[in-house]
């Protein structure tokens, strides 16, 4: 493993020890996310100030507001990355506020109001609202089944792209085509479609280097998923570094996570979400040495990992709401 790796996956696991401490009560399934933004972010956790800005959450956010639910750790945990956590919680507030004039409300809908501090000035909300929901509409009419809440993070996403709304779901609609010829149906393959119409290129381009780099982390003893898994994959459908380097460093960060706390034991992640956290680290590796670059490619990985990172907080949200069902049941 080469030292930036290494580097990265030891702050990984510092990070999510730190979030953990600051968050006892709240479901595990949020930390490795979390953790990941302070990598990303190349800062370290401060414990007090989480605490600070979670306190602030909990004073403006209502008892019932989706931003209290699952979404609440990473939402704390990038508004503790900023300059100025005030002000981009009062902008995600105001976007939430604009976004529920056109989608149901949900967690979804509050990471994607998060999402907009990123990547939207104030001004633009509303335009990537309404857009946003005419996107969602061609979704939910093409695959009414699988189309839900979490699709909303992806249509404003989509929303943001310079392609038209007919380039866009044209491109996705051929990437899933292709995908679902190799993957079976579900909410995952439908969002890794909409990760790959962020990248530029042929459909069958994109989708067989996800295929590819799918088959070969089999073909390398790795057991990655099929579902909510493919929208990290996607994101690499961008990027110019070989399947083989890819997969070597994702078996190789697998491997250094496994003897970790929080993956040894049986009451640990298992095999599958442990190389999804392998490929989230890797990914953070690869989107952090373009730093700086400005080449097409660089661009387009950028877009793609957002949406794949996005992806895996909706997965998280996804887990807590099931892990929260199967509590109530059993009681």
């Amino acid at each position: 493993m080469n030292s930036d790796l290494q580097t990265i996956t030891i702050r990984y696991l510092e990070a999510r020890e730190a979030v953990k401490s600051a968050f006892r009560m709240e479901n595990d399934h949020s930390f490795p996310v979390a953790a990941n933004i302070y990598v990303a972010a190349g800062m370290p956790v401060d414990t007090e100030r989480l605490k600070e800005l979670k306190r602030l959450v909990k004073r403006d956010a209502g008892v019932f507001s989706n931003f209290r639910g699952s979404v609440m750790v990473p939402l704390v945990c990038k508004l503790a990355t900023s300059d100025d956590p005030a002000a981009r919680w009062e902008r995600a507030q105001r976007n939430y506020a604009i976004l529920k004039e056109h989608f149901m409300r949900s967690e979804y809908l509050a990471l994607a109001a998060l999402l907009l501090t990123d990547s939207a000035s104030d001004a633009r909300v509303p335009q990537l609202a309404a857009r946003g929901r005419a996107l969602y509409l061609r979704m939910k009419k093409e695959h009414p089944f699988l189309t839900g809440q979490e699709d909303s993070v992806f249509s404003i996403l989509l929303a943001q792209s310079p392609k038209s709304d007919d380039e866009l779901l044209r491109d996705a609609e051929e990437c899933y085509r292709l995908l679902d010829a190799r993957f079976p149906k579900s909410n995952g393959l439908q969002s890794a479609s909409h990760v790959l119409a962020m990248i530029d290129g042929a459909p069958a381009e994109k989708a067989g280097r996800v295929i590819a780099l799918y088959d070969a982390l089999r073909g390398a003893g790795a057991k990655y998923g099929k579902e909510w898994e493919l929208p990290l994959l996607s994101a690499f459908a961008g990027d110019d570094v070989p399947i083989d380097t890819v997969v070597s460093e994702m078996t190789e960060v697998d491997s250094l996570l496994k003897g970790q706390s929080g993956y040894r034991s049986i009451f640990g992640y298992d095999r599958k979400t442990r190389m999804m956290h392998a490929a989230m680290l890797v990914s953070t590796a690869h989107e952090r040495d373009r730093e700086g670059l400005v080449s097409a490619i660089a661009q387009q990985s950028a877009v793609a990992m957002i949406a794949a990172q996005q992806a895996m907080l909706c997965a998280m949200i996804a887990c807590s709401t099931a892990s929260a069902s199967a509590a109530s049941a059993a009681h």
